[in-house]
């Protein structure tokens, strides 16, 4: 049965393209049915696996295309497995996102992403009694309301009522408790909104609520959902989050591999001991029980880019070894990106230095390393930069955890160079 898998999308690679466009809808059509065609072939859930994991051994010799059909095919029988009563909500957070929210006859960077979503989530249930969804979309202060536009393409286009759109501005202003000490919408980059989102999805009462977040554009099939689904109900996990760094992970980097994300990972698993065997925290394709959230969400200290890592180290405190790494397959989508020219990683660090004062206990080494961060500015994060020492520039992140032979000192020296 596996190896007629393998002859099938044998196969079919050879007319499919190395690489894919994720807003075309022909392109999105051909990958789900592939995966219907692959759950149709297979028995067990296991079969799939095992085919993912002979793929995962050759991966430049098969599309994206084909690697996104397994992990979507898996996903979906998964759910068929499942037989209690599941609600799943998703957030994401819109800012700037007037021109990827339209259709590509609309504009040129249009990917429809509202209406996409919808339909992948769409696919992913499909005949699926037992299971229900619905999405909290976020305004995150866009100067372009989005979030307005947002609300006349549900209104045109969705006839049902699971697809709301809330502004953090309301928020701030009523002085919602979970929106912290955030004056206006302009102290939150996606953090606030995400977070509020998922606050807001926390209040139904559901049963087996799993409450999700991913970004807006379309870089991540949503129909890879049960992946992360299987591993709350079934592992008894308490969050379960999207890696792109896996060994069965597939995503095609969009743009030059730089070395500031190296730097900025060993950096702070430097100071996050509980959370060190996490190497891909910015994915945007996290779950987590309703529960967890509830107990998460409240008191949290940062509402920007940071905020992925403090939802985690609140988790894995809560409760050790609760949270999954879940291998998934996508595409960067830059196009018209809101943080393509954004390079947030010294403020992000000194966040991170932060979180370590306010939830962890003293530590020798974390404590320098802290003190550190604590006083980069522009200009020394640029010049360390130029002068990443070699064997960081050159290392693997998934090895930072227990990887600590460049000191305080050493990256002192590198930025006097």
């Amino acid at each position: 049965m596996i190896q007629d898998i393998l002859d099938l999308l044998k196969a079919l690679n050879n007319d499919l393209p190395v690489s894919i466009n994720l807003t075309d809808a022909g392109i999105m059509k051909t990958v789900t049915d592939i995966a219907d065609q692959i759950i149709e072939s297979a028995s067990l859930t296991t079969e799939i696996e095992e085919v993912e994991e002979q793929l995962s051994g050759q991966k430049d010799d098969y599309s994206l295309i084909v690697h996104l059909a397994v992990k979507l095919a898996r996903s979906k029988k998964i759910l068929q497995t499942i037989k209690e009563k599941i609600h799943l909500s998703v957030v994401f957070a819109i800012y700037k996102e007037h021109q990827r929210i339209l259709t590509a006859q609309e504009h040129p960077f249009g990917e429809d992403f509202l209406m996409k979503k919808i339909e992948q989530l769409n696919w992913l249930f499909d005949g699926k009694s037992n299971f229900s969804w619905d999405m909290i979309v976020v305004d995150d202060g866009c100067p372009e309301n989005s979030g307005k536009i947002a609300i006349k393409i549900l209104k045109e286009r969705y006839n049902k009522d699971n697809v709301k759109v809330l502004f953090l501005k309301d928020a701030i202003e009523k002085r919602v408790p979970v929106v912290g000490q955030i004056r206006n919408t302009d102290e939150s980059r996606k953090g606030g909104s995400i977070e509020y989102g998922m606050w807001v999805a926390s209040r139904k009462e559901k049963d087996n609520h799993i409450i999700m977040y991913t970004d807006a554009d379309l870089s991540i099939h949503l129909g890879q959902a049960g992946l992360l689904i299987d591993e709350i109900i079934n592992e008894g996990k308490n969050a379960a989050i999207g890696s792109r760094r896996e060994s069965t992970s597939v995503f095609v980097k969009q743009g030059i591999r730089n070395t500031r994300g190296k730097l900025f990972i060993y950096l702070w698993k430097r100071l996050l001991s509980p959370i060190n065997f996490i190497v891909d925290t910015q994915c945007g394709f996290k779950a987590f029980t309703a529960d967890n959230v509830r107990k998460i969400i409240p008191g949290t200290i940062e509402k920007q880019f940071a905020f992925d890592i403090e939802l985690l180290l609140k988790t894995e405190i809560l409760k050790h070894n609760s949270i999954s790494k879940v291998a998934i397959a996508g595409i960067d989508s830059v196009d018209a990106s809101t943080t393509t020219d954004l390079q947030p990683y010294p403020d992000m660090l000194k966040m991170i230095a932060n979180m370590y004062y306010k939830y962890l206990p003293e530590n020798d080494e974390a404590d320098e390393f802290a003190g550190f961060i604590e006083n980069l500015n522009r200009e020394k994060w640029d010049k360390l930069v130029e002068n990443i020492p070699e064997k960081i520039a050159n290392g693997e992140p998934s090895e930072f955890d227990t990887f600590n032979e460049i000191k305080v000192r050493d990256l002192k020296a590198a930025i006097e160079k």
